[in-house]
């Protein structure tokens, strides 16, 4: 098959099906695996150049609405009458619902429900690895200004259960939140994960956390626990995530 993704969680989850060597072309902010860097690349994922997509002839395309402004995209592709499917996931459920999905529509759905069970099982094998863990709650900053979070319907939820956290925002029912700086004092993190969205670890700096007003009051920032993390292990959902959770039970204190 000629396949085309135009997100980075879709293309990892591509990868991990087994099926790169099937696509033909990528968003700009796609990076892993490494095989698809030759790949042509169709503009960032809120502004996909849709003709060029269009003369690749795909036979299914995987569009996302996974930030905000992409549904813009999925409005072209069926104007277009380009065959596509849309994925959405919140949840470590819902990747596993999407495995098999895409598995579905390429035409590998034993491969695809094979490779679906090892993601859950390896879910389950570090769930219960961090059983007796106890990390304590984590404010996850997914942007600074104005600042998001992840609510209770988020991967990132469950990726702190895993181990042995709470997300401090889990308060809230929805997959993203913005908040305030004053209740990220009144919920008083003890562990602070900076994972800002689209920007790379070295473009990000602590001191943008510790040089806000009361952040001396904050028990992770009293503690030190606070964390610069690898973006595309955890904003992304993909089953690259659970690199993302073996990596977070090593970093927390």
């Amino acid at each position: 098959m000629r396949i085309i993704s135009i997100c980075p969680s879709n293309t990892e989850l591509l990868a991990y099906l087994g099926l790169t060597d099937q696509i033909v072309a990528v968003d700009d902010f796609s990076n892993w695996p490494e095989e698809i860097n030759q790949l042509p690349r169709l503009g960032p994922d809120l502004n996909i150049d849709m003709d060029k997509l269009e003369l690749l002839a795909p036979d299914i395309v995987l569009a996302s609405l996974s930030v905000p402004g992409m549904e813009r995209n999925v409005e072209q592709l069926v104007a277009r009458n380009i065959p596509h499917i849309v994925l959405n996931p919140n949840s470590l459920e819902d990747i596993y619902e999407d495995l098999l999905l895409v598995g579905e529509k390429t035409n590998i759905t034993t491969e695809a429900k094979k490779r679906a069970e090892e993601f859950k099982n390896e879910i389950d094998l570090l769930r219960a690895k961090n059983k007796q863990a106890n990390k304590g709650s984590i404010y996850w900053e997914w942007w600074p200004k104005p600042i998001f979070t992840p609510g209770k319907t988020n991967w990132l939820t469950e990726v702190s259960e895993i181990v042995g956290g709470e997300n401090c925002f889990s308060i809230y029912d929805k997959p993203s939140v913005q908040v305030t700086w004053e209740e990220v004092i009144e919920r008083n993190p003890d562990h602070i994960c900076m994972v800002w969205v689209g920007v790379k670890e070295n473009r990000m700096n602590l001191a943008a956390i510790t040089k806000r007003e009361r952040s001396n009051e904050i028990n992770a920032v009293k503690e030190n626990n606070l964390y610069i993390l690898e973006e595309a292990l955890f904003c992304r959902p993909s089953p690259r995530l659970i690199e993302g959770i073996r990596k977070l039970s090593e970093t927390l204190n």
